[in-house]
């Protein structure tokens, strides 16, 4: 028997290279799939999804890595990927889910998620960095994939613009951290808001640094976030108390219809191989 053509991968073709190879063997829906807020102590991870249409109906003006553009491009090149793309989702875990199942577990349900709630079932998936295994589908793992892949480009956009909304109306619930500047970031203005004010609710505990500060440094990962967390500074003089327990991050507003998830109760999985801990990126943005 004759082995099948191989497939080729043109340079010239840019961001868009991959997924027209994947096309031209006959995978018409190329899903993307990316995260934000992976080296971020506070706030919480956002996973997206994206698959964008054949030919030049798919091609997005200013389309890049997320991180690559200014905030102000990122907006613009949310508002096309919403509008054109066939089917996108995105789904927001919080930093209590983050605490609880580990970084890595919740950041490849999340991808699962953000993949199984497209619209548009794809028939292949490029993800960025790792692979995400259970989809039901052929995919790759493409390293810088946000950088090689459109469709991956353009979930990353998602994601990013999501967090980032998110990180602004945090900075109004919970003032003086700088979310609203940093993200949820470890900068220097950020960690020095976290020695002087202590940890907020929003903060991941099984994080080195928030743990550290919180004087649950001694505690395993899973077990450093308090069911209580007294922030009187955050809530008046009453000293009011935060139930941790019931934590979930409101939605943005300004988020466009589409599928838009809070994610949270899934049962516990084992622990990954790549923890919180060994996670933190230290990323300044």
């Amino acid at each position: 028997m004759l082995a099948p053509p191989r497939t080729v991968v043109r340079r010239e073709g840019g961001l868009y290279a991959l997924e027209r190879a994947l096309q031209r063997r006959g995978f018409r829906n190329v899903a993307g799939a990316d995260e934000a807020g992976r080296g971020a102590c506070a706030g919480p991870l956002v996973a997206a999804a994206a698959i964008l249409p054949e030919g030049k109906r798919g091609e997005i003006d200013e389309l890049a890595d997320s991180k690559l553009l200014t905030p102000a491009a990122r907006e613009r090149v949310y508002e096309q990927v919403v509008a054109r793309a066939l089917a996108w989702s995105v789904m927001i875990i919080p930093a209590t889910e983050v605490d609880a199942r580990g970084l890595h577990v919740s950041n490849l349900a999340a991808m699962r998620r953000a993949l199984a709630s497209l619209s548009t079932s794809p028939e292949y998936v490029l993800t960025d960095g790792f692979p995400v295994d259970g989809l039901g589908v052929p995919g790759l793992a493409v390293w810088k994939g946000d950088r090689v892949a459109a469709c991956v480009a353009a979930a990353s956009v998602l994601a990013k613009v999501t967090r980032d909304r998110i990180m602004v109306e945090l900075d109004e619930k919970f003032p003086g951290y700088g979310f609203a500047v940093h993200k949820g970031y470890v900068t220097d203005e950020h960690s020095a808001a976290l020695a002087s004010k202590g940890p907020c609710a929003e903060h991941r505990f099984s994080y080195v640094n928030v743990a550290a500060v919180s004087g649950r440094g001694n505690r395993p990962p899973r077990a450093r976030r308090p069911a209580v967390i007294p922030a009187p500074a955050l809530f008046g003089s009453e000293g009011v108390l935060f139930d941790a327990s019931s934590a979930e991050p409101t939605m943005p507003h300004g988020v466009a219809e589409g599928t838009v998830g809070v994610a949270s109760g899934d049962q516990p999985q084992p622990s990954p191989s790549v923890g919180e801990d060994e996670a933190m990126e230290g990323e300044k943005r």
